[in-house]
């Protein structure tokens, strides 16, 4: 299912329902249809669901990296959200959303983290992709998955499009190796917003220990584990993701 694009000046997004606001975050190699089964799900149960574009390949190259990514989302919480929401953040998504927490405690009502990096990321980012390799950006976007059929042709023409465009593939490689040094567990224990962990399994990107570090480190966290399930769980197993987030969201939304 595809969404409308909102443009409003310099966002470009999707905004779906009414009610409290769920705000999307999606990953370096990942884009909004990652999350579309959440939107279509929250949409129709009384929340605002809104996820940006996120302007990983449009920043100069200077500016590529998770700081100025977290200072779009910030922007993007004040000039349109403009109330505290609930971030959803895949693996980068998820690094830029405790980014924005920790800075802006009071732009966030609850976080929700899912193969996020922030600690320890496997990636592209490791080492310059081998552009002109179909078959290897294949099997690396296969890895992201358990079940490798979650990486269809057009994920996987996606990524072999960005790394063999020569700046997308440079951006691509800095904002990865800006990723892996801005790392948050120093600062884990300051972020006391609720934080809902939901991690696959067999995630080899952000690997299971990554979890249980945030779950440890955050004071006030909650870890859900989802098996057979790699780096993408809302992806891999929509359903159950969906109804995690709203056992866990829904009760505080209607206390409040």
């Amino acid at each position: 299912m595809r969404f409308n694009i909102k443009k409003q000046k310099k966002y470009n997004y999707i905004e779906e329902g009414e009610g409290h606001p769920i705000v999307l975050l999606h990953g370096l190699m990942g884009g909004l249809s990652n999350f579309d089964a959440l939107t279509k799900y929250f949409s129709s149960k009384g929340y605002k669901v809104y996820a940006p574009e996120l302007p990983i390949l449009d920043l100069p190259i200077i500016s590529t990296n998770v700081s100025n990514i977290s200072k779009f989302v910030t922007n993007f919480l004040k000039e349109v959200v403009q109330e505290p929401a609930t971030l959803v953040g895949n693996s980068l998504g998820g690094h830029v959303g405790l980014v924005t927490t920790s800075d802006y405690p009071e732009l966030v009502h609850s976080l929700v983290l899912t193969g996020s990096s922030g600690l320890y990321e496997k990636s592209f980012g490791e080492t310059f992709p081998k552009r002109g390799s179909y078959e290897y950006v294949k099997r690396k976007a296969e890895e992201v998955f358990y079940d490798p059929k979650v990486a269809t042709k057009e994920i996987v023409d996606e990524v072999f499009e960005t790394v063999n465009d020569k700046k997308k593939a440079i951006k691509t490689l800095y904002i990865a190796r800006s990723a892996i040094k801005h790392n948050m567990r120093d600062q884990l224990d300051h972020i006391t917003t609720p934080v809902l962990l939901i991690w696959g399994k067999q995630d080899i990107v952000t690997p299971p220990e990554v979890a249980i570090e945030f779950n440890e480190g955050l004071p006030n966290a909650t870890l859900h584990w989802i098996d057979k399930c790699g780096h993408a769980p809302m992806m891999e197993h929509p359903d159950l993701f969906n109804e995690l987030l709203f056992e866990w969201l829904n009760p505080m939304i209607t206390k409040s």
